[in-house]
């Protein structure tokens, strides 16, 4: 008996695994569809990122234009800089009780239709506050997009968050530089009409609407809904339910943000990031040509500093998240930023190029502000309200750099003053970064 025990034992132990039925087996369909709605997902960010500044940068290019043909005064105009900060601040916050509500998805197709309207409407407003509400329609949408590309990425590509980060980030700055370089060349061929020349880039935002008509259906990914198969493995299988309970799982207490150190020390690093990128794009062409630098040149220095954008955002966020802690690329990209500011103030003609490219580098603190968002939390939820809170707290603290460049600009009748306060804003900024980029998440910092 024992020797039949044990053979049955080792007859049983050795015999082959049950062949899997062809329930278990997805079907090829089945496994096609999730590779075109991945491709469409991809697709999507990529159109998305390409329009969250051009209604930005294209109106800089025009903005001469556009005071002359509306009557507008330079105080209101002065005040445009400051418009689309405020804008994502308010708007932003919006954004994660959207997604909950509507799905990701759906708030970022309704986030590029808004940029649609908006571009397309406000050269046609009839007036300055025409043209001030649809520019507004307009950032509402770049709002709420920005917020939620993190969480997208964060949900859909668990384990390509830098690979990812950085492909939406490059297409952020290749829309950037693009509309500031390319807008007045367009609107020169087709006319000269400022009108015709901003409302050209409602094209782009149309195309970004056709993907995410498709992808908006998709509610599974609403931050705090339920995990996807990428993140539950992310999570590890301590996270995996028991089979035999048969009593619902208590949910998760809401993440109280604002306890985090690290959220705090994120939220002011974008906004001071955001601050000297608002300064630049609006004060930067202005700098050179005081100092004896061509128009044309100046303009195209700009480009050349957002254009340093586009290949960089796509490797600092990919080197980010192979590193523990991110302080060393802090440092070098405030580093960079220093040597830039002094050099606008020892030599801005003599050395522009080196400068341009120098402030282009330092400028690439927003993607990786935009990967510390993700890596600084655990689960969709936690990204979601992380970047809303860094977003938003983030841009209401660049408000008034801007501004406050220009007052000091008109009352001391140089670029003295400004770069100093330029180059004071770099330090904070540096360690904030250091701080931001230590290897912990909001959520074990909320629950101390």
């Amino acid at each position: 008996m024992m020797v039949a025990m044990t053979g049955e034992q080792t007859r049983t132990t050795t015999s082959p695994p049950p062949r899997a039925s062809a329930e278990s087996e997805p079907p090829r369909t089945a496994t096609r569809a999730g590779d075109w709605s991945k491709r469409l997902l991809v697709a999507g960010i990529v159109l998305a990122a390409l329009n969250l500044r051009p209604a930005i940068t294209s109106l800089g290019a025009l903005l001469e234009e556009v005071r002359g043909g509306l009557g507008m005064s330079g105080s209101v105009a002065g005040l445009l800089t400051s418009v689309p900060p405020l804008c994502f601040a308010v708007f932003g916050v919006m954004a994660p009780r959207l997604a909950r509500r509507f799905g990701p998805g759906a708030v970022v197709c309704a986030g590029m239709v808004a940029i649609t309207a908006g571009l397309l409407l406000r050269p046609y407003g009839g007036g300055t506050a025409g043209f001030l509400a649809a520019s507004a329609l307009a950032l509402m949408g770049i709002a709420v997009s920005n917020v939620l590309m993190p969480v997208i990425v964060k949900r859909h590509f668990p384990d390509r968050v830098g690979t990812m980060t950085g492909l939406y980030s490059m297409a952020l700055a290749l829309g950037t530089s693009t509309a500031a370089a390319i807008t007045v060349p367009m609107t020169e061929a087709l006319g000269g009409s400022w009108q015709t020349g901003l409302a050209l880039w409602a094209g782009l935002a149309a195309a970004a609407v056709l993907p995410w008509l498709a992808l908006a259906r998709d509610r599974g990914t609403a931050p705090g809904g339920p995990r996807t198969a990428g993140e539950r493995q992310e999570r590890g299988p301590r996270s995996a339910p028991q089979a035999h309970a048969r009593v619902p799982q208590p949910s998760a207490a809401p993440l109280r943000i604002t306890r985090s150190r690290t959220a705090w020390a994120l939220a002011v690093f974008f906004g001071l990031q955001a601050t000297a990128a608002y300064i630049t794009m609006g004060w930067m062409p202005q700098i050179f040509r005081d100092a004896g630098v061509p128009a044309s040149t100046a303009g195209l220095l700009l480009a050349v500093t957002m254009a340093m954008g586009v290949p960089l955002a796509f490797v600092i966020p990919r080197l980010a998240t192979r590193l523990p802690h991110q302080g060393p690329i802090v440092l070098a990209l405030g580093g960079c930023g220093l040597v830039g500011y002094a050099g606008l103030y020892l030599a801005p003609a003599g050395g522009a190029w080196a400068w341009a490219l120098l402030l282009g580098i330092a400028n690439c603190a927003f993607p990786l502000a935009l990967t510390m968002v993700g890596m600084r939390a655990r689960s969709g939820a936690g990204v979601a309200q992380l970047s809303a809170f860094a977003q938003s707290t983030g841009y209401l603290i660049s408000i008034p750099g801007p501004l406050l460049v220009g007052v000091l600009y008109q009352h001391s009748g140089g670029w003295g003053l400004p770069l100093a306060l330029m180059a004071a804003l770099m330090v904070p900024q540096t360690v904030v970064g250091v701080l931001a980029g230590r290897d912990r998440t909001v959520e074990e910092e909320a629950a101390r």
